[in-house]
């Protein structure tokens, strides 16, 4: 618990992948903050905490409301971002500049391995016996951060890809063959499995869903697009970036060598996965019109694909980390939780950094069918309310024209 009120100076920062609603998140807090008397200037920290080591830092004090509505409404890092781990030398360097500009309060905006960073500096701060407030802000499409029910950002990932889907879904349906998208996650498949969201009528695809929580395996992956195209004389798949073989290893990491300073592999970065499934299926499958996409970064900032409720929650969890930090907690990360009931509503609560740091969370198994290729009414009753409406998709109902 936070013991005293703290007078100081304010720094907060993005990192990790970008998001359509992590600027909500950013102007929440900055808002908040202005509110918080003890907090006397607020400094932006450009690209993560590079900017901390560069010392290239923004004055947002005097930023206006106006302008900071504007860039809520705003896809993708205002601030910039970055994927950097913080050596022992990198926290002694952030420290001395927080000392000097004194900074009592640290907001880091990101995923687990944003939470992993918080964490590390709040551990140094404590070391140095430093009267320090230090809060991670939860964000990620991926939507795998432990402790949340769902993270900012996923739910308008999500509502791009259900889009996305729909209209890949009537293209080819227009043009029968089959259609491959790959999605972004790297261990969890909830971005994958909102691809499900777009069906409306009985025979919308995607046909098949394949998610990182199930061994990948081809001879089964190519039976089951055969019996599909026999059905349907087409079929539309979704394919999660990091599906892997029993082993645990990425089919992607094969073809894919780039890592980040957190060891991940940069899975996002090519369309190698998608050629290489779409290759099976036309040498193995008899099918000649074969087609894949990689989705890629198009998912992360896109704008005008924003899910309200992910806006309104990401917004939320930036002024309830600065109100915690200033008023009751020393540190920690803002949760959010789902309340009971039928309709929907979520909580809010402060958990310890460890707890979402670093490792992530799973599908759970009540959201994949039993054969690993699809996902179950439980998933897309989870995911819909989060996601929003989605486009209305209509269908002729005219009766075909007998040859006399």
């Amino acid at each position: 618990m936070a013991k005293k009120e703290l007078i100081g100076n304010m720094m907060i920062a993005q990192s990790g992948g970008p998001t359509a609603v992590i600027n909500q998140s950013l102007v929440g807090a900055v808002l908040e903050a202005k509110q918080q008397k003890q907090i006397k200037k607020i400094y932006g920290s450009l690209h993560g905490i590079k900017g901390i080591l560069e010392e290239d830092l923004m004055d947002l004090t005097r930023e206006s409301v106006k302008t900071l509505e504007a860039v809520s409404q705003t896809p993708s890092s205002a601030l910039g971002s970055v994927r950097k781990k913080p050596t022992a030398e990198d926290c002694a360097r952030i420290f001395a500049v927080l000392q000097k500009y004194n900074v009592r309060y640290f907001f880091y905006i990101g995923g687990n391995d944003s939470a992993e960073t918080t964490h590390i500096i709040n551990e140094e701060a404590r070391k140095a016996k430093y009267d320090f407030r230090c809060f991670h802000i939860c964000k990620t499409i991926d939507n795998d951060l432990r402790q949340n029910d769902h993270t900012p950002g996923f739910g308008s990932g999500a509502k791009f890809v259900a889009s996305a889907f729909m209209g890949d879904n009537l293209d080819n349906r227009a043009l029968p063959g089959v259609k491959i998208n790959v999605v972004m996650g790297r261990h969890a498949g909830f971005l994958t499995a909102a691809s499900a969201l777009a069906r409306v009528y009985p025979d919308d695809g995607p046909h098949l869903v394949y998610l990182p929580e199930r061994p990948f395996a081809m001879s089964r992956f190519l039976n089951d697009v055969k019996k599909v195209y026999k059905k349907y004389g087409r079929c539309v798949v979704a394919v999660s970036e990091g599906i892997a073989d029993r082993s645990g290893k990425a089919i992607a990491s094969l073809f894919i060598k780039e890592t980040d300073s957190h060891g991940n592999v940069q899975l996002s970065g090519s369309g190698a996965l998608g050629d290489l499934l779409a290759g099976e299926i036309r040498n193995k499958c008899g099918i000649s019109r074969v087609r894949a996409d990689t989705l890629g970064y198009l998912q992360r900032s896109f704008p005008g694909v924003i899910s309200e409720n992910d806006a309104r929650e990401a917004r939320e969890v930036g002024r309830l980390a600065v109100k915690y930090a200033a008023t009751q907690f020393a540190h920690g990360s803002v949760a959010i939780t789902r309340k009971p009931g039928k309709r929907y509503a979520v909580g809010y609560k402060r958990v310890p950094l460890k707890s979402v740091a670093k490792e992530t969370r799973h599908m759970p198994a009540k959201f994949i069918n039993k054969d690993g290729n699809d996902v179950t009414q439980a998933f897309i009753d989870y995911a819909r309310p989060i996601v929003g409406k989605l486009p209305p998709i209509g269908r002729l109902k005219g009766v075909p024209v007998k040859q006399k």
